[in-house]
């Protein structure tokens, strides 16, 4: 007689996972019987529905504390909210896609990108080694092939430098994880709480490497030199869902590490190099913003010096910073892939938009287009009364309560680095100079124009509602 391991809400806790997952199976299968002009809209709305379903079920669970499957995966309001942005993330990058993407590579595109979108689902909620490293594999899969799919020869070069860097990445976290396991003799994350498991040379060489690893998925200098070159060679679509997706995966494993699995008296000593990171980063994403003439690149310094934020607002382990920095990483999610979604908007097949000297005089063609990208712009700067600036007073608020003054300052200072870097682009399409890059916006883009749209109503609601969840604390039991 069998007996079933597992019980209903175990199953339930990553029904979302599986919805996902199965619509990358059923865009596929659709494509086969699809007829040849309409497979570009069955793969779309498919996924679209797909990621839809999710999002309902994750929404519906809000509130819930479970661990599900022996500890393996933890269901509760962190869980809930990091998978919320990751799912909404996936969504306008497949509105992108199916904006300016290839029709021959459409069904392949979205199941790759559904698949690698359950991984940072999965990573969201994992709560022990194995969990965080199938999630992470599942992920960066899905990207290393998403990074190839345009019909250029640096789509190729991106996609084989990220393969590289990133399995290199992932050895390290992967043999950081193997002494965690040798020093805690688990593989959950609650087992490294103990305190004897601090006594042990292990714990500490395993967790500077696992710490490595998750740098290099966050981008933090120094471990960043990849994000420009794979940004600006990837299809803009899928620079857009990396941009978020795989940040916000990694932030929900590092926040989790971070709160919930560390023994008490380690962390202050053990996290003070991602500290030092994050300040770093604030430095040299703002720094590289300044000599860009790409926007894919400059929007990928953006995001080195955007984590820098995110990451500095966890600084003393505090619940509030914890609130804050999803307040941000929220806000990012609108304002980068709202910037994302006007460049695909000024962008044929060739993505010649997303070179600078193709917005000059965009105010005068499209005024509602630049006084969008305006807003964008103005909050990833962090200019009141935006929702970029709130976030960024929040997060000083809980740097300096919590002790990390240092990390205020270089907060402010990166800010004020930033502010010449995105005017640059501001001034560019307020320019009637004539540019010889110049290219008209598409006639026909609904899905890029709903995108924009929702994301520029996203900004404006998060500036004069800055709201944030209170049950957000991560579990690992």
């Amino acid at each position: 007689m069998t007996t079933n391991l597992y019980t209903q809400a175990d199953w339930g806790a990553v029904t979302p996972l599986f919805v996902v997952g199965i619509t990358a199976l059923v865009v596929l299968l659709a494509d086969l019987f699809a007829k040849r002009h309409s497979n570009r809209y069955v793969s779309l709305l498919l996924g679209v529905l797909g990621l839809g379903a999710a999002a309902v079920i994750c929404a519906q669970s809000y509130g819930q504390d479970y661990a599900a499957f022996g500890g393996g995966f933890v269901l509760g309001g962190f869980t809930v909210v990091f998978e919320e942005i990751i799912l909404l993330a996936a969504g306008f990058s497949l509105a992108l896609y199916g904006a300016i993407g290839s029709e021959d590579r459409m069904a392949g595109v979205v199941a790759l990108m559904l698949w690698g979108t359950s991984g940072a689902m999965l990573m969201a909620g994992a709560a022990n080694l194995m969990t965080i490293f199938l999630g992470l594999e599942l992920l960066s899969l899905a990207l290393y092939c998403l990074c190839g799919m345009a019909a250029r020869p640096a789509a190729r070069e991106a996609a084989l430098k990220y393969l590289i860097l990133s399995s290199a990445a992932s050895g390290f976290m992967l043999y950081g994880m193997a002494l965690l396991f040798g020093a805690s003799g688990s593989v959950t994350l609650s087992a490294l709480t103990a305190a004897s498991v601090a006594a042990s040379p292990f714990f500490w060489m395993g967790c500077g490497l696992f710490l490595v690893g998750l740098a290099f998925k966050l981008s933090l200098v120094p471990f960043h030199v990849w994000a420009p070159d794979v940004y600006e060679g990837a299809p803009l679509p899928v620079t857009a869902f990396m941009s978020v997706v795989t940040k916000a995966g990694a932030l929900a494993v590092f926040a989790r590490f971070t709160y919930a699995a560390l023994p008490s008296g380690a962390a202050a000593h053990l996290l003070l190099p991602m500290w030092i990171v994050a300040g770093a980063s604030m430095l040299v994403g703002n720094l590289g913003m300044l000599a860009q003439t790409d926007i894919k690149r400059l929007l990928a310094y953006s995001g080195i010096a955007q984590i820098g934020y995110i990451v500095a607002a966890l600084a003393g382990g505090t619940s509030q910073g914890l609130r804050y920095a999803i307040y941000y990483l929220a806000a990012y999610t609108f304002m980068n892939l709202g910037a994302f979604a006007v460049v695909a908007l000024c962008s044929t097949d060739k993505e010649e938009g997303s070179h600078v000297a193709a917005l000059h005089g965009l105010a005068y063609r499209r005024p509602a287009l630049a006084a969008a990208m305006t807003v964008f712009l103005l909050a990833l700067a962090g200019f009141p009364p935006t929702a970029g600036f709130l976030g960024k007073v929040f997060i000083l608020a809980t740097n300096v309560g919590s002790g990390y003054a240092w990390l205020a300052a270089l907060l402010i200072i990166g800010t004020a680095i930033s502010l010449y870097a995105y005017f640059k682009v501001i001034r560019a399409m307020y320019d009637r100079a004539p540019s010889h890059r110049v290219v008209d916006v598409r006639p026909v883009a609904p899905l890029a124009w709903l995108s924009l749209a929702i994301c520029l109503a996203g900004v404006i609601a998060m500036t004069f509602y800055p709201l944030t969840p209170s049950n957000v604390l991560p579990l690992v039991k």
